[in-house]
């Protein structure tokens, strides 16, 4: 054929002349022997393409830091002839905003367990390997259920850093001792995530009196199952926060804080390290009052969903904070009478998102009824301002939290989280 193998498998030509000897010296010790050979038989060896299919279907979403979601991947032999020891290999690309502990692949063992694909990591794109080889006899297949996940971080350590929108997925399959891939399937897996919603937020509540009633809403849109969740009513200290669930009565909750955030209070609505399933909605009546000292401010107040937060850390990991509202907090009423909340006004003002990732920063504009920073504390007298912000146009809080306020947005996975700023 006039080609021989280099030791990567690949053929290059032979010098005319060494073909020349080499062709006249075999053909003397055939015609020595008194035998014939076809021209076919001096062709060299070595493995020749295999005959192969790839199916393998990722999901169509995943949420950010969510539980993973599976699938399967199924590899046929078309060919005749059984095939030599295959490999399965994948490329999980989310961009640069990923960090090093975002992404997660897994394979499920002939036991029946799960078991971890070992992932390397550089500027965003992970790649691995399937452990262990396996060969198909002709027409047989063989299926490796996966499943694919986005966990930011590990449980109670979420990545406040970091997100994508959208995970590109490079599936191929090969011989195990290398060379060019005999098939492969690409496909892009939607990432989304949790939400943080207040609706129902009165404009002013008296000071001393029965305060206002609202709804806190988390939201799931994803496939992805949530655990570790913390749904969270961020406002200034004083508040009095008391919940209602489906068939129970108030309870009054006991706030927390951050040590490096004085003045901010943060009461969790449905319990610590609760559980969220895949396309779910969880509704928490709430009623916010304040004490007499509290009248003639301004009060802020908003949500968030945090998954993976550390201890004593309630406003760490992995983070999405819905919009604020602004409250005036009326004087006490004195001399008999009382004193209705007033309905919140449509607002027209604009809010804006900012996010920060390794390649950039990109802005999304929304108009929602308030702005899209973090709830601050309550200014120990009236104003007329809302709490300053920086050039970002978010608090401390949320730089330092990392957190991002979509105002008006359905999910953190529509942009990257802010990186941490103060720390």
């Amino acid at each position: 054929m006039g080609e021989e193998l280099t030791s990567g498998g690949a053929r290059r030509g032979r010098p005319a002349g060494s073909r020349a000897a080499a062709a006249g010296a075999l053909g003397v010790l055939l015609a020595a022997g008194g035998l014939g050979l076809a021209p076919a038989a001096l062709a060299d060896g070595g493995p020749g393409p295999l005959a192969v299919t790839l199916s393998a279907p990722a999901p169509a979403e995943i949420g950010l830091a969510g539980q993973p979601v599976e699938y399967a991947d199924t590899v046929t032999n078309t060919g005749t002839a059984t095939t030599d020891e295959l490999a399965l290999r994948f490329t999980l690309d989310g961009g640069v905003g990923l960090p090093p502990n975002a992404a997660s692949l897994e394979y499920r063992a002939d036991d029946g367990s799960w078991r971890p694909v070992p992932l390397e990591y550089g500027h965003g794109v992970f790649t691995g390997t399937l452990p262990g080889g396996f060969t198909l006899e002709p027409g047989a297949s063989r299926t490796v259920r996966l499943r694919i996940g986005l966990p930011m971080g590990t449980p109670h350590n979420g990545d406040s850093n970091g997100g994508t929108q959208a995970l590109k997925v490079h599936t191929a399959v090969g011989r195990s001792a290398g060379g060019a891939a005999a098939a492969t399937d690409d496909h892009t897996i939607a990432v989304d995530g949790l939400s943080a919603s207040l609706s129902g937020v009165s404009a002013s509540v008296t000071a001393g009196g029965a305060g206002v009633t609202f709804e806190a809403r988390a939201a799931n849109p994803t496939a992805s199952a949530y655990t570790n969740v913390s749904h969270v009513l961020v406002t200034g200290a004083g508040a009095v926060v008391e919940t209602r669930h489906s068939g129970s009565g108030w309870t009054r909750l006991t706030p927390g804080g951050e040590a490096d955030e004085p003045g901010v209070s943060v009461f969790t609505l449905d319990g610590k390290d609760a559980s969220m399933g895949a396309h779910t909605t969880a509704v928490t009546d709430v009623r916010l009052s304040f004490p007499k000292s509290a009248g003639g401010t301004k009060a802020t107040v908003g949500d968030c969903v945090l998954v993976n937060a550390a201890p004593g850390r309630p406003l760490s990991g992995t983070t999405s904070c819905g919009p604020q509202s602004t409250i005036t907090v009326k004087a006490a009423v004195t001399g008999g009478g009382s004193t209705s909340p007033t309905a919140m006004p449509t607002a027209t003002a604009t809010a804006t998102a900012t996010a920060t990732t390794g390649s950039g920063t990109t802005t999304g504009t929304t108009t929602g009824t308030t702005s899209g920073a973090a709830p601050t504390a309550t200014p120990a007298a009236d104003t007329g301002q809302l709490a300053s912000t920086g050039n970002s146009g978010a608090s401390k809080l949320a730089a330092g939290a990392g957190v991002l306020f979509l105002a008006g947005a359905a999910a953190v996975g529509a942009a990257a989280l802010r990186r941490r700023a103060t720390r």
